[in-house]
Formats: C-alpha cells, sequence, structure tokens
C-alpha cells in the first residue's frame, strides 16, 4: 500500500488525517450558501470540500409507481426524482464553486453519478474523484472514472468484501490510487452501528489506504476512527442545521468541523511517538520520583540501619532497589539528615 496524492497532498498512514466536508444539498438550492460553506469549510481547517454531480434525470426517471417512492427515514414522502430534483447542485454552478476553492487554497472534487458528469468534471479539472456507496456496484461508471487516471475514494456502505473486491479490481485495472471509506449508510446511523473496528481491516484486507465516511450525529466515531487507523474522514457539512435540508439533521456545523478537524489530527500527532520513550514533557518531573534520602545525621563510619533512611520523594538520591543492598553499609564522612544517599557517600567495602 502506497500513499496517494491530492492536489499536492499526501495521503497516508504517515501523514494527518484528511478531512472532508461534504456540501451535499446542504446549499439548499442557493449558490451564495454554497460559496459561504467552501469558505468556512477552510477556515475550521478541512483539507477538502466534496459536491455531487448529478441532476433528476441522470439518477432516476420521474415516476409516482411504488418502487420510486421513499417511505420513511429524512425523505419521507418524496419519490426519488422529486428528492434529486430539490438535493442536485446545479451543474451551472461548478465552475464557481471549482473557482472559489482553487482561490482559497482548499481542495474541491464531486461524487460524478453517469458518465456524462465524469465529463464535465474531467473539463473543470477535478483533481479526485469520489464514489458513492450506492455507487458501488455500479461498475460500469467506476471504470469509467478510472480511466480518467485521477484518485478515487470510494465509500462501502452496504458493501459485502466481494463487492467491495470486484470495484477495487475495477478500478486496478487502470491506476492504484485508492482510499476505501468504512461506511453505514444510515442517514443518521445511530453511533452503536457505527462498526468503527471495521476501519482497522480495511487496509490488511484489501491493500488500501483506508477511512471513514461518517453519518452518525457528532464526531465520536470519526475521532475514534483514527485510533483505528483511519487516514481519510468524511463528514457532511452545513452552516445551521437549523436551516433544514435533505442533509442537515446528519451534518456538522462550523465549530463541529473545526473541532473534528482539531481534534482527529491531535490524536494522530499522539499516535505517532514511539512505546516506552522519554518524552520532553516528562522530563521535568524526573525529580518528583521516589529516591533513597538518609533521614538522621550520621557520623562518618556509622552503620546503615532502616531507621537511618527512607525512600521518598524527590529524586536525587539511589533508587529505591538499592534500599536493601544499603542496609548494614557505613557512611562516609558526616551526613546531616534529609541528604539523598549517592555511593560517594558510602565506604566502600
Amino acid at each position: 500500500m502506497k500513499n496517494i496524492k491530492i492536489d499536492n497532498r499526501e495521503i497516508g498512514p504517515n501523514h494527518e488525517p484528511y478531512i472532508i466536508a461534504e456540501i451535499s444539498a446542504n446549499h439548499n438550492g442557493d449558490i451564495t450558501k454554497a460559496l459561504r460553506l467552501i469558505k468556512l469549510a477552510k477556515e475550521a481547517g478541512a483539507d477538502a470540500v466534496k459536491i455531487q454531480t448529478y441532476t433528476a434525470d441522470t439518477m432516476t426517471v420521474d415516476s409516482n409507481l411504488n418502487d420510486f417512492q421513499i417511505k420513511g427515514g429524512l425523505w419521507d414522502g418524496y419519490n426519488l426524482y422529486q428528492l434529486y430534483q430539490e438535493a442536485h447542485t446545479p451543474w451551472q454552478w461548478h465552475k464557481e464553486l471549482f473557482n472559489k476553492a482553487r482561490e482559497l487554497n482548499i481542495t474541491l472534487f464531486s461524487s460524478p453519478f453517469d458518465e456524462s458528469a465524469v465529463d464535465f468534471l474531467e473539463e473543470l479539472n477535478t483533481p479526485a474523484y469520489k464514489v458513492a456507496s450506492f455507487e458501488l456496484k455500479d461498475l460500469v461508471l467506476i471504470d469509467y472514472m478510472a480511466k480518467t487516471k485521477k484518485p478515487i475514494i470510494i465509500s462501502s456502505g452496504m458493501a459485502t468484501p466481494e463487492e467491495i473486491t470486484e470495484a477495487l479490481e475495477v478500478i486496478r485495472k487502470h491506476h492504484d490510487q485508492i482510499v476505501l471509506l468504512h461506511c453505514v449508510s444510515g442517514y443518521p446511523t445511530p453511533l452503536e452501528e457505527s462498526n468503527i473496528s471495521t476501519v482497522a481491516d480495511l487496509s490488511p484486507r484489501f491493500g488500501v489506504i483506508g477511512g471513514l465516511s461518517d453519518h452518525t450525529l457528532g464526531t465520536a466515531a470519526s475521532v475514534a476512527s483514527i485510533v483505528q487507523g483511519a487516514c481519510v474522514i468524511e463528514k457532511h457539512f452545513t452552516h445551521d442545521r437549523n436551516d433544514k435540508g435533505p442533509d442537515s439533521e446528519f451534518s456538522l456545523e462550523p465549530e463541529e468541523l473545526k473541532a473534528l478537524c482539531y481534534e482527529t489530527k491531535s490524536i494522530w500527532k499522539a499516535l505517532q511517538t514511539k512505546p516506552y520513550e522519554m518524552k520532553e514533557a516528562e522530563r521535568p518531573n524526573l525529580k518528583f520520583r521516589r529516591s533513597i534520602y538518609f533521614v538522621r545525621d550520621m557520623q562518618d563510619g556509622e552503620e546503615i540501619t532502616k531507621e537511618s533512611i527512607k525512600r521518598i520523594r524527590p529524586g536525587y538520591g539511589l533508587e529505591p532497589k538499592y534500599f536493601n543492598q544499603l542496609i548494614g553499609q557505613k557512611v562516609k564522612g558526616v551526613i546531616e539528615k534529609n541528604t539523598p544517599v549517592t555511593w560517594e557517600r558510602i565506604q566502600k567495602s
């Protein structure tokens, strides 16, 4: 497994987590909100912003037959066409969104949902592609994306290991710049169903960089995934959850995204140091360890007893492990009580 690079940003286990703020439909049909979200994501510390490139017609057909109805959940009562008509990011916005991201020096890329979207994103020189969980089985589309030779981040919601392997094999016919995100496609996903330990299995099982596409409420699952080896975190992002939209209820607000960026990158740093190695923060406290002190005035040649020495703090004397060895030894010179015991103050046998 090797690192990948998106917009000259190295992504892999030896680099800070790559944080993606997913705008999705949280612009609520207003380009001003979409542009503002890009700015807020940059200010929060995200590495990238992701959008989605489709139209209702490239996603489904306009039908009220039962197959096309959504029953239950956040989008209850919609048919699929109505949902995508409301949630899509207009294609005429894309160029302005890409330009704004480049102006702010934050990466922007997209999830295309058909070949025409890939062609369109290529015209805009997208630096990467994202495969949504629901499209993991569309191997024709994945092959079309992979032919561009751009890095591909792929979510694994609902997929079996065999389905994941099939999709990865299609990409690997063209390149190996792949990130695989563990994902549970529940909106929102209950924390107890997030199965974060799966993240640790992605790299050894599939030979890819692993990460998490997180649909839980809050940031706990994302933060925990860093300990499991996540190199990439994707989280839905909105200006204000009260500004109701198709994805707002399970999206982070700006201060939460800022906390996510800080906490995940801080935990990654905490995992980099070698175990059992003395840390610089500890060195000033060495003097507060226990050591052996004389607790009585003693004369030259006087024999040390259990009553004349004690294991106490601070740590300027001999280590406590020498306590029994010192019993019966004779002191060298006059010793004042509360003096640390050193070998120089002990007569040689």
